[in-house]
């Protein structure tokens, strides 16, 4: 049992580690995380999300002041967007770990 758990818990941060920022929530400490994103580009994005409302897309990253063509093809696969004032759908595998976290094994009904 103990090793199912560390196996779960295991296997989520891996999942975490891998996953795309989203442009619209994402914080400076977030971005500058990025490798090639430093604390400069982080605000420069930050600004530009607060100027126009959001991202619509990654490709708007383009537009941020700092940020050439070539930057931007080595970035685009690290994020993603969402509507600023769109809530994400929560992660079935979030749900899991919550419960496993509380010790609640039984299978959950989809």
């Amino acid at each position: 049992m103990v090793r199912w758990i560390i196996t779960f818990a295991l296997a989520l941060v891996a999942q975490l580690a891998v996953a795309a920022i989203n442009l619209n929530t994402a914080t400076k400490d977030e971005l500058v995380a990025v490798s090639g994103i430093g604390p400069a580009r982080a605000q420069a994005i930050l600004d530009y999300r607060s100027q126009h409302g959001g991202f619509k897309s990654v490709d708007d990253l383009k537009d941020v002041k700092g940020i050439g063509a070539r930057r931007f093809e080595k970035l685009k696969a690290e994020f993603t967007v969402t509507p600023a004032n769109v809530k994400p759908a929560p992660r079935a595998d979030a749900k899991a770990a919550a419960i496993a976290a509380k010790g609640d094994v039984r299978p959950q009904k989809p």
